[in-house]
């Protein structure tokens, strides 16, 4: 079975097909984001393998980056993944993990969300919001919905709205990490040296998981970081300046 896909006549030099099994796609996009799709964001040792996660979800991915440059964006590569900006703004990013593919909405909170579909990404997640999908199928079918929150989010950064991001201090430190302060004061005073936004970064890294002993072992990894002065991704952002 194959499924048109119309798009505008500006992209009429490319070929897109949707069979039951892939989408295949020539189009001339950014080497930056094709590398991505191919070897993954690099933060793991499965990157440039036929383990990483893109290639789980190569025919979600192709089919929502198309229609992500549909919607008039221009492709960049961030953090490792490919994002999607207007007007140099960043809009959504377009990701993966072993559950799922996503669009990452950066001030999703600020979207309306009648139909429900977009989620928070963790518990304590203040601005970003996701559409998640396992199906390409499920993908084409929201394909009208996808687009709604698409234009939803340009218009957000073009009336220039920004979240209220509640600050460090009213949101909770883990148990955990106050339990590590009470022995360790050179953590306590590293982190507390940090800027409001590592701070942030740390902490909800730490309060994610579920079981405690897994809160307790991101805080001991993260210890030499945060003695260094050092955010979650600061190592990761020196490589790929490199």
């Amino acid at each position: 079975m194959s499924i048109p896909l119309r798009f505008p006549a500006e992209y009429s030099t490319f070929v897109l097909v949707l069979n039951e099994n892939r989408i295949e796609s020539k189009e001339m996009t950014n080497p930056l984001v094709d590398s991505y799709f191919t070897d993954g964001c690099g933060r793991c040792s499965l990157g440039g393998t036929p383990d990483c996660k893109v290639h789980q979800w190569s025919d979600i991915m192709r089919y929502l980056r198309r229609l992500l440059l549909d919607c008039g964006m221009d492709e960049e590569r961030k953090w490792g993944v490919a994002c999607y900006t207007y007007q140099k703004r960043n809009i959504v990013v377009l990701g993966v993990t072993k559950d799922a593919c996503s669009l990452g909405f950066f001030k999703g909170s600020l979207m309306s969300n009648s139909n429900g579909l977009l989620i928070a990404p963790g518990a304590h997640s203040q601005a970003a919001r996701q559409l998640k999908f396992t199906d390409l199928k499920e993908a084409v079918s929201k394909e009208d919905i996808i687009k709604t929150h698409v234009f939803e989010a340009i218009e957000i950064e073009k009336a220039g709205l920004k979240v209220d991001f509640k600050k460090v201090d009213e949101i909770a430190l883990p148990a955990e990490l106050l339990a590590v302060f009470a022995h360790d004061s050179a953590l306590e005073a590293a982190f507390k040296s940090l800027t409001p936004g590592r701070q942030r970064g740390y902490i909800l890294h730490f309060q994610q998981p579920k079981q405690e002993s897994t809160r307790y072992s991101r805080i001991e990894k993260a210890r030499p970081n945060i003695l260094q002065g050092k955010g979650m991704n600061d190592d990761y952002k020196a490589r790929t300046k490199g």
